[in-house]
Formats: structure tokens, C-alpha cells, sequence
């Protein structure tokens, strides 16, 4: 009898393991299976917030600072701001309309006013854009920006990007603090052309106050005033309406994925200086130029590129001194003419080309050459 119960005690304990076993690997597999519901979960979730609306295109807005992110404690202060004070995701927050037109997501590469943007800063925007538009998930990028060297930086994205994908600078004339502040609704035309299938080759381009310009031809007229931004010469490409981006013209000169200019590799630019021309102007400035480092030095002189028996000389002896002269023009508007004092010389002239341009593609030109003749068939070309 003691035999019976010693053995149905023993039976009952292994029916009692074999139970625990498959309850526990049970257990594990139901906890592996919801591991990995929720990793898929977790997964589709993260990919959603990634991707947005699938619908819509992917823009990236890189944010240097300027007005469109300046403020002040009065809204009617529209001069004595201060620029760049608000971050991208405050600028991006001002504007939620864009949630409808784009998946936007802002970067902040800087935040000064652009009369401080310098050449550092511009190899820093020019890789970081290059990088960004090499990614299939990025559709097109916004540049904000301070208005006053807008139009160089501009220029200089539109000699060095490596893409087709479109590249929209855009800033404001007030600050977001200010009594009807245009920079949101700039901002939200930017983003409006950088997510259109026609903005693609078109280079990069500039908008403020609807209209759509070549970097190539933008330049800003007037100081204070929200229509300061002109093409007078070329005209606009296109311009903003009922929420659509119209285009009409677009620039023959080459740019972007076609341009030779490469700055990935590139620590520094050259130095490159603007001696304003005038009466009575004087020889001392070229040597200055000249001593302080200067491998190229953009004349903005009067009328057609016009320089003084004075300015000629300084002129000559600097290019004696390996360093190339371009003439540009004050004007504000023409072409200036090859001449035969060039070919004397050995001046180059800047085209169309305003003297803050004129100097961002001899910088670039000198990482390539110091031959004038060459450089001069940049000007033609570029």
C-alpha cells in the first residue's frame, strides 16, 4: 500500500512539471509575440512621425537667424529689432498652416543677423544643403535668412548645390514681432514653391512679397520697404497667387547640378575685397587690399566699370601681383563691357553681374584658376 502511494505521489509531481513547463513556455511565447507586436507597433508609429503625410512633399528648413526671426518689444518697431532671436521651431510654430502644404522639419545652422554671415558660414550651409537633398526623403529646402546679404548667399548655393531638388531662400523686411510682419506668409510661400514638381532645375531662388526670383538676378533696393527685393533687369521667374506657384522664365545661365564649382572638399575661400570707385579715389586702396591678403578685388565703380587714372594704377600693379581685378558696376543695374582695357590690363569684367556677386563667383573662380582669361569665361558663363 505504502508502494501505491509512494508511486502516485511521484506521478502527480511529474503531471504537475509538465503542467508548469507548458504553462511557462506558454507564457514566454505570448510575451515574445507581445515584444514584438510592440516593436512593430512602436516601429510603424516611429515611421509615421518620420515620414508625415505620405501625400505630401518632405521639406527641410534650414534657419540662419536675420529678421524673419527677429523681434522686438514694440510692434510697431520694424528698424531697431533685434535680428534673430527667435529659433526655427518658434518660426516654424508661427506659421501651422504649413502642416497642409508640406511635411516641414527646421534645422538651425545659425542665428545671426546676415551681415555677419561670413565664409565659413556659407561652406557650413553649403554642405549641410548638398547632404540634406542627397537624401531620397527630402524633397526640396528653405533657407532663412537676414535680408541684407540674402541675395549673396543665395548666389553663392545657386553656384554650389549639387541637385536639381529645389532650394528657396526667403526672409521678411519686418520682424515677426512687428504690426503685419510678412516673414510667415514668405515663409509659407517658400515652402509653397519648394514642394512644386515645376520648381525643380530652376536653381535656387529667392521669395518675398510673391515673387519668385533667380538667384542669378535678385537684389535688394530699398532699406526698409517689404517689396525691396527686384529683378529689374532679367525679371522674376515667377510669382505666388491664390496659393499656386506660377512660373514664366527661368535663367539661362549655368547653375547648380550643372555648375563646376565644388566646395565639399573646401576649408576656406579666398579672400576676395569690393574697393568702391568714386571721384577722387586713390591708388593706397588697391595696395591696401593687396597687403591685408586680398587674391582677388571686385572694383564697384562707377557707370560701365569706369576706373581713374589712379585706380588704374593700383589695379595693375595688384594683378602684377598674381592678384585678378574684376570690373563691376555701383549703377545697380547693366551689363558692363569687355573692353579693350581689360585685355590690357588683365581685368576681367563682371557682366551683369552687382559687385556683391561679382566677388562670390571670383571667390569661387580662384579656387579654380588665377588665369583672368579663364575666369572671364565664368563671368559669360555664370
Amino acid at each position: 500500500m505504502n508502494v501505491i502511494k509512494w508511486l502516485g505521489a511521484v506521478l502527480l509531481s511529474v503531471a504537475l512539471l509538465m503542467t508548469g513547463a507548458c504553462t511557462n513556455t506558454s507564457t514566454q511565447e505570448n510575451n515574445q509575440s507581445g515584444k514584438e507586436s510592440e516593436s512593430n507597433e512602436t516601429k510603424e508609429k516611429t515611421t509615421a512621425v518620420e515620414t508625415g503625410n505620405k501625400s505630401l512633399s518632405n521639406i527641410k528648413v534650414l534657419a540662419t537667424g536675420g529678421t524673419i526671426a527677429g523681434s522686438s518689444d514694440s510692434d510697431t518697431d520694424t528698424t531697431g529689432y533685434k535680428s534673430g532671436s527667435l529659433g526655427i521651431d518658434k518660426v516654424i510654430a508661427s506659421v501651422p498652416q504649413l502642416k497642409s502644404i508640406a511635411n516641414v522639419t527646421g534645422e538651425q545652422v545659425a542665428n545671426v543677423g546676415s551681415e555677419n554671415v561670413d565664409n565659413a558660414l556659407l561652406l557650413k550651409l553649403a554642405k549641410r544643403v548638398n547632404e540634406l537633398l542627397k537624401d531620397d526623403q527630402v524633397d526640396g529646402v528653405v533657407i532663412t535668412h537676414g535680408t541684407d546679404t540674402l541675395e549673396e548667399t543665395a548666389y553663392f548655393l545657386h553656384l554650389v548645390v549639387k541637385s536639381d531638388k529645389p532650394v528657396v531662400v526667403v526672409g521678411s523686411m519686418r520682424p515677426a514681432s512687428a504690426i503685419s510682419a510678412d516673414g510667415p506668409l514668405n515663409l509659407y510661400h517658400a515652402v509653397k514653391i519648394a514642394s512644386t514638381e515645376e520648381a525643380k532645375g530652376k536653381g535656387v531662388m529667392v521669395t518675398l512679397n510673391d515673387r519668385i526670383a533667380s538667384a542669378r538676378f535678385i537684389t535688394k533696393t530699398n532699406t526698409t520697404t517689404t517689396d525691396s527685393f527686384k529683378s529689374l533687369e532679367q525679371g522674376y521667374i515667377g510669382e505666388v497667387a491664390g496659393e499656386v506657384a506660377f512660373f514664366y522664365n527661368e535663367s539661362t545661365r549655368t547653375h547648380t547640378a550643372d555648375s563646376e564649382f565644388d566646395v565639399s572638399k573646401l576649408k576656406e575661400l579666398p579672400q576676395v575685397d569690393i574697393l568702391y570707385g568714386y571721384q577722387n579715389d586713390h591708388k593706397f586702396l588697391y595696395d591696401a587690399a593687396v597687403k591685408a591678403g586680398a587674391k582677388g578685388i571686385v572694383v564697384a565703380a562707377p557707370g560701365n566699370g569706369t576706373m581713374s587714372t589712379e585706380a588704374i594704377k593700383g589695379a595693375t600693379d595688384a594683378v602684377k601681383k598674381d592678384v585678378v581685378i574684376v570690373r563691376s558696376s555701383h549703377a545697380g543695374n547693366g551689363i558692363v563691357t569687355h573692353e579693350e582695357m581689360d585685355d590690357e590690363h588683365h581685368f576681367v569684367s563682371s557682366d551683369s553681374l552687382n559687385p556683391q556677386k561679382a566677388r562670390i563667383l571670383l571667390m569661387l573662380a580662384l579656387t579654380k584658376t588665377k588665369d583672368p582669361d579663364k575666369i572671364q569665361t565664368y563671368y559669360e558663363q555664370y
